[in-house]
């Protein structure tokens, strides 16, 4: 995280008395957020999508329609503020519905968003001796970076990784970096962890890597309780579903010690979108989350609607006060197979329940009446059981997504994008299949 001026740390120290005043206090925010969407409201003004905004009121603001995330994405360069070639670093995003969106980001975006997280997971990673190894797919995205920062802003010791990228780092390099820096706390994305975790099964190593291992963050892709449970049995370690958020907006919410995701609320204004209209995010409200990331320089956005619907609680025993938000993924997200519309969630809630399996490829053919689910075995499994598990996983799709598959088969591979493509292409890119020619069992 850059800081060489003397903006730069008041900026910095800003950033954290506002999202530490958000997090454990019941107070009255009413002139805080008019006063930060003040501020978004003049920086957008500068971009060629919100040019005709007028004077900024908190009517004005309501008044204004949700900005959709496709029009983000049919247009993005009209919301930047800045040219791409003027931020301090650039991404883009990793283009599951499309086109990769380019996204700069100036000193402050990067500020802003890396103390608002490492704030949320002070009480967790500060200050307890922890060492990191960030192992993601790729450092394209911003996420690799964030780790660092956040990383770097508390004082932890850490590596980076990234095995799927071309050069030195495959498994045999990681392996060894494991051995000698130990993490206690490893950063990554669901479909890295389980391809690592294969790998080390097979080479009989995983006993003796998960010794140092206590937190598993995950993040950069959707992870299901039940994926979160198995990996964590595997590395006798607690997983969390590290955040949410994504490349355009920033970060939006982070995991508690109790596994719970908060909002972020001093760093974004939130809101509810539902059939009757935009509301403010408060526990108990169900429908999609809209929000105003209060801190965005670069690229300044009112009223995203981020498109996920989501449910909002309260009550965490962790302590804080933000609202928990549980995310089930975007009303477009489902695929049919065999008449019923799946999810990511609902799906890998099936899966990964008995925690003995690696990865799943599903294959469909041209007119998804037929489809078949493979699963890529635990090495250390006993294959006289596959029959047993076979009709577990027919009861278990029949109960919760409502068919029963062609044919579910174990296999010893799956292909590397059902691990990798995750967090770089989109889950129906990397876990499906169209097959022109069904080749029955």
């Amino acid at each position: 995280m850059k800081i060489n001026s003397r903006n730069d740390l008041d900026f910095m120290e800003r950033i954290q008395q506002e999202v530490a005043a958000h997090r454990r206090e019941a107070r009255s925010d009413d002139g805080y957020y008019a006063s930060k969407l003040a501020e978004v409201w003049r920086r957008a003004e500068q971009t060629s999508a919100y040019g005709s905004l007028g004077t900024f009121s908190m009517q004005a603001f309501l008044d204004l329609h949700a900005t959709s995330k496709d029009d983000l994405k049919a247009r993005p360069l009209e919301y930047l503020r800045v040219p791409v070639d003027a931020g301090l670093k650039y991404y883009q995003t990793t283009g599951t519905t499309g086109a990769p969106t380019p996204t700069p980001r100036t000193a402050q975006d990067m500020i802003a968003n890396t103390v608002s997280v490492a704030e949320a997971w002070r009480t967790m990673l500060a200050d307890s001796g922890h060492r990191a190894l960030i192992l993601l797919p790729s450092d394209i995205v911003p996420v690799a970076d964030l780790m660092v920062g956040v990383c770097e802003f508390l004082g932890i010791p850490h590596a980076k990784a990234y095995p799927y990228t071309t050069g030195i780092s495959d498994w045999d390099r990681i392996v060894g970096l494991w051995e000698v820096f130990r993490p206690t706390v490893v950063f990554v994305a669901p479909g890295v962890l389980l391809e690592f975790s294969q790998v080390m099964k097979k080479r009989g190593l995983l006993d003796q890597l998960r010794e140092s291992v206590e937190l598993l963050m995950l993040l950069g892709e959707v992870s299901t309780p039940e994926l979160r449970a198995m990996a964590g049995q595997w590395w006798n370690a607690r997983a969390y579903d590290a955040s949410y958020g994504s490349t355009e907006s920033g970060t939006l919410a982070a995991c508690c010690a109790r596994d719970r995701l908060h909002l972020l609320r001093g760093a974004n204004y939130f809101e509810i979108a539902t059939e009757d209209g935009i509301a403010p995010a408060e526990a108990g409200r169900d429908g999609r989350l809209v929000v105003t990331p209060l801190n965005n320089d670069a690229r300044p956005l009112l009223r995203l609607d981020m498109g996920d619907e989501v449910s909002l609680t309260h009550g965490c025993p962790c302590g804080d006060d933000a609202p928990v938000v549980t995310v089930h993924g975007r009303g477009s997200d489902g695929t049919e197979i065999k008449g019923s519309r799946v999810r990511t969630r609902d799906l890998e809630g099936v899966v990964y329940a008995n925690r003995d399996v690696m990865g799943y490829l599903i294959e469909v053919d041209e007119g998804g009446t037929w489809a078949r689910l493979l699963l890529e075995r635990d090495p250390g499994t006993d294959r006289e059981a596959e029959s047993a598990k076979n009709d577990l996983i027919q009861r278990r799709t029949d109960e919760h997504l409502g068919f029963r598959w062609d044919e579910v088969r174990f296999v010893n591979r799956l292909p590397v994008t059902t691990k990798s493509g995750g967090s770089q292409k989109s889950w129906k890119r990397s876990n499906f299949r169209v097959v022109g020619e069904v080749v029955p069992a």
